[in-house]
């Protein structure tokens, strides 16, 4: 199954994705952890071009982009580890590109769905986990970190629109998203993860 972790900057996508993966793994459970833009080594070479400050990104540039990494990603990495049935757990997927490009930018949400679902080929994630974070809460966290990317530096304004926009895919798609408190101890969050997906997953067996 493919599993998706979604939020807005510095929500604590990477530290609940390693804890999941940590507990499935020592149940005995086949693993794939992976991160878009990325994955491979275009798909690298093009998150590198995406998050580069010094770099002008026009917002349909940006959609190109990220589906050509997300296409690659797919063909080379997670369709194969869903066929080899593994649980692929994925650091954003293409709820990313909706709540960035087309709620924070302004694009139209049909014709970027339209261009993701092509380069996924209509692969979806079955479970979908929303860290939310308080948009003060994610640009202190990005400070302390250092080292902000093109997207981690646009302010504030825009980031409070990526995140209504997570709010609003989390109700149209309430059959696979989960919001999580992403304010809350890492070890909470992880555990209350890790209840849902073991439910959603029992739930799936005949």
């Amino acid at each position: 199954m493919l599993v998706t972790f979604e939020g807005i900057e510095a929500a604590g996508k990477s530290t609940l994705i390693a804890a999941l993966a940590a507990k499935l793994k020592a149940g005995g459970e086949a693993v794939l952890v992976t991160k878009e833009p990325g994955g491979t080594p275009l798909g690298d070479s093009l998150r590198a071009v995406f998050l580069e400050p010094a770099t002008a990104v026009d917002p349909v540039a940006e959609v190109m982009l990220l589906n050509a990494s997300r296409a690659q990603l797919v063909a080379d990495v997670i369709a194969p580890a869903l066929q080899e049935r593994k649980v692929v757990l994925c650091d954003r997927f293409f709820d990313a590109t909706v709540a960035y490009q087309c709620y924070g930018r302004g694009l139209d949400v049909e014709a970027v769905l339209d261009v993701c679902l092509f380069a996924t080929r209509r692969i979806t994630p079955e479970l979908t986990f929303l860290i939310d974070v308080p948009v003060e809460v994610s640009r202190a966290r990005v400070r302390a970190r250092g080292g902000a990317d093109r997207l981690e530096r646009e302010d504030a304004v825009f980031h409070t629109r990526v995140r209504e926009g997570y709010q609003a895919l989390a109700k149209l798609f309430a059959n696979r998203f989960v919001i999580l408190d992403g304010t809350q101890p890492p070890d909470v969050i992880a555990a209350a993860a890790f209840d849902v997906l073991e439910r959603f997953r029992n739930a799936r067996l005949p």
